[in-house]
Parts: C-alpha cells; structure tokens; sequence
C-alpha cells in the first residue's frame, strides 16, 4: 500500500518541526523498547481519521544563506540567487509530495521571503504537468491569542481561497487543518501487480552500493532491464534470478542528519528512507576498512523499525590485512555493535575483486524465504510452556508474568500474539529470551519477530 507523503515547507522558524512533531505525536503504534540506537528522523508516519501518510520535514528556505557562501546580508526581494535556491528546494519538494503544507508565521505577518517560496512553489506547481499539483495548504502558525488569530487574514494577499489558522505547539486549529489535508490527499492504492522481491542496498556514503550493484546485475545468469521505481527519480533494476523475480533498489548514502545538505541532499536521503520502507530485504553495506560506525547502527535501527530482513554486507574486504582469525574477530565485533540485531547473517565482500558477490542474492531470497515461515499453533505453545518451565520470568512486586498461550498470527514479518495475565508485568529481557527460545526451533534468518501481547 502507497502511502501519500505530505512536505513541511517554509522559511525557518516559522514552527514547521514543531508542526512535524504535532503530527507525529498522533501515530498510535505499540512500541518496543530495543536498546542499541538512538534514531533521529527526517520522515515520520502519521494518522487522521483512518488516512495514513507520510510527513517529511524540510529544512527552512532561508533567504540569507543562498548557498556554501551564506551571505549575511538580506537579499533583495527579486535576487536570483535566491530565486534559484527556493525554486530548486520548491521543485524537489513538489516531486515528492502529494500535499505541501507551506508554513507561515503568524506574528510576523506576511514577509518577501514568504512571497518568494509561494511563487516558487506555484512555478514548480504547475511544471509537473501543466496542471496544479500537488496541492499547497498555508498554514497560519503561531496563532496563539485572538490578536494573531484576527492578524492572519493578511496571509490572504499571498492567494489562497483558505488559509488555516493554527497554534502547533498548543495543537489548536490543526483539527480542522488536518481534515482539509486528508481531503486532497490521493487515496492509498495497491501498487501495481508487482510480485518481484524487493532488495534495498543501503549504507553510509562510500562504501561501495553502486560497485555490488553492478557487480550483481552483471552475472551471467541474470536478465537485466531498468524500470522506473515508484520513489520519483530513482531507478529500480529488475532482473530475474534463478526463476524468482526480484527488484534491487540502490539508494543514496544516509549520512548523519547535521551532515545533511538542504535540498537535493535531503531528498535523496529521504528517497533512501522510503527505499527501507517498501524493500524486503535491506542489504546493509558496511565498509570494513571503517569497522561499523554509529551511522551504520543508525541505518540498522531505521530499517528494525520498518521490520524489515537485513543482511550485513561488509564490503572492501580486500583492503584487510588477514590471517585465520580477522574474519571470526570480525564478526564477533559486528555482533558486538549489532547486537540489537543478532539474528543477521553476515557476508564478507569485495565488490572491486567480485569475492563472494555471487553469494548476495542468493543469501537474500534464503532471508526472504524466511520471512514468510509461519509456525502451527501447537508448536508455539510447545516452545512457550518449555521456556517458562526452564526460566521463568522474574517477579514484580511479587508477582511473575505468565504467558497462558500464543500464536503466530502472521508472517511477513513473522508477528506473534502471546495472551498473558498481565502486560505490564513484561520486560525486554524476557521477552527477548522468548525469542531467541523460538529461533532456536524456526531460526527466522535475518528477520526481526514482532511480539504483541494481550491481557486474558
């Protein structure tokens, strides 16, 4: 299912994270406490009135930083730096989204830079197509008296036939904001009949995707042609291997969020993100002359939080120095960084010198296989009662937490439903003992195992 992306824009400091975090606050999730990262955000999910979508947070388009120069001066209205910088902002933006929530500043009023971005948003608009789209909402912000609130009807002079009047760190007003959204929005579609396994390669910049991918793709065995992916300029490779369809998504290097260059850069990250997001198996490639770093961690935690299966690719393995043991002390360094993700199968690589590249996809699709594995009702059972009769959970307050009976209510990703006397009773570390206990019978190669539990 296609989730509709809506785009946060406008100069800084009008209150657009603070709208971001407004929006993001309304997910309803069950969450899982998972030790290991810290995960900091550019795109986030959010609901309204059963609509699911997308909101990405943009930086400010900031008339007096044009570019690496960062001219301290205001520029005038007509610059064409500026221009330029807010359009090529504005146009990317209008790729991506399906909706744009231009912010504005309620106690500043109406501001050049604030007609600059609305000009340049509509030129960028309408060169889609030559209609509009995709919609453009302004959104008042910071209303957060009547003497604001009565003030924002000089937005009007920018255009729009509706303006919205919000407070967002008091959440005022963006009720009805938010039903205006979800009545533009697209309605979120099956995609088109596309059976292929989806395979994202991510990783830090520089650690050599884009020399595994043409690696992969130039095996003899495997039949190659581009298609265009649903995430706008990218370019999916689909190729068919050993009979099975399969879709490899190469992606943009995610670096860290204060690295991030406005504009081009952050869009290309955010394609990353949504690459993690509709893939199902992520290749996390690794350079091993950098050792894993807390990027890379990062990216790990990005892709645990959309369940998705992971390989570790751990490519130059050619420019180490080894002997019969770098490969085992490797990999128990990996498993020491990863060890939020311990159940990952590791594969060392050379995309220069091609060294086991033939094995990627072939470990991949063993991923996915995996993946779709669903266990018998009774076996799940089996598993519980003899891991509770082993090591039973400890107490709190006296009183132990009990798991009566479970079932595997899905798979892709395997999700499990254990009815137990009291939820709160539940930690982590138990719960991660369960676990391991079912993989121990179904090991789940590479993929993460949702657990939900239900009071009974």
């Amino acid at each position: 299912m296609q989730k509709p992306v809506v785009a946060i824009v406008g100069r800084p400091n009008v209150g657009k994270s603070t709208l971001f975090n407004r929006l993001a606050e309304r997910r309803m999730a069950i969450v899982d406490d998972i030790p290991g990262t810290t995960r900091d955000r550019l795109m986030t999910e959010a609901e309204w009135t059963g609509v699911v979508f997308d909101i990405i947070d943009t930086g400010g388009l900031d008339p007096t930083q044009v570019g690496p120069g960062k001219s301290q001066e205001p520029l005038s209205v007509g610059s064409h730096q500026f221009i330029d910088e807010i359009r090529r902002q504005a146009e990317i933006a209008i790729q991506e989204a399906d909706a744009i929530l231009l912010v504005v500043d309620g106690q500043t009023g109406v501001t050049p830079a604030d007609r600059e971005i609305v000009e340049s948003l509509r030129k960028a608009q309408k060169s889609v197509d030559g209609r509009p789209h995709p919609p453009i909402l302004l959104v008042v912000n910071k209303c957060e008296n009547e003497e604001s609130r009565h003030n924002a009807v000089q937005f009007y002079e920018l255009g729009f036939k509706e303006i919205h009047i919000i407070s967002a760190i008091h959440g005022s007003g963006t009720g009805d904001m938010l039903d205006a959204l979800v009545s533009v929005l697209p309605e979120g579609g099956e995609e088109e009949s596309d059976t292929s396994i989806k395979i994202a390669i991510v990783g830090k910049p520089n650690v050599g995707k884009s020399s595994l991918l043409n690696k992969i793709i130039g095996e003899e065995r495997v039949i190659v042609s581009d298609i265009p992916g649903t995430t706008r300029d990218s370019i999916d490779t689909s190729l068919i291997y050993q009979d099975v369809p399969v879709t490899i998504i190469d992606t943009a290097g995610i670096r860290k969020r204060g690295r991030i260059e406005t504009g081009v850069e952050k869009y290309s990250v955010l394609r990353a993100m949504k690459a993690i997001e509709r893939s199902d198996v992520a290749l996390l490639v690794v350079d091993a002359f950098e050792g894993i770093k807390s990027q890379d961690t990062h990216i790990a935690g990005y892709i645990l939080d959309e369940w998705k299966s992971v390989v570790v690719i751990i490519n130059k393995w050619d420019l180490i120095e080894k002997d019969t043991h770098t490969m085992g002390e490797f990999t128990q360094f990996i498993r020491y960084e990863l060890n939020f993700m311990d159940y990952v199968p590791i594969l060392f690589t050379s995309a220069k010198t091609g060294k086991r590249v033939n094995q990627i996809l072939d470990l991949a699709l063993e991923v996915h296989q995996e993946r779709l594995v669903r266990l018998p009702t009774s076996q799940v059972n089996r598993i519980i009662h003899v891991a509770q009769d082993k090591h039973p959970s400890p107490s709190k307050a006296g009183k132990h937490f009990k798991i009566y009976y479970g079932s595997q209510v899905r798979n892709n990703p395997p999700t499990f439903l254990f009815h137990v006397n009291n939820p709160e009773l539940s930690h982590f570390t138990y719960l991660r003992y369960i676990e391991n206990q079912i993989r121990e019978h179904a090991p789940f190669l590479g993929t993460p195992i949702k657990i939900l539990l239900r009071a009974s």
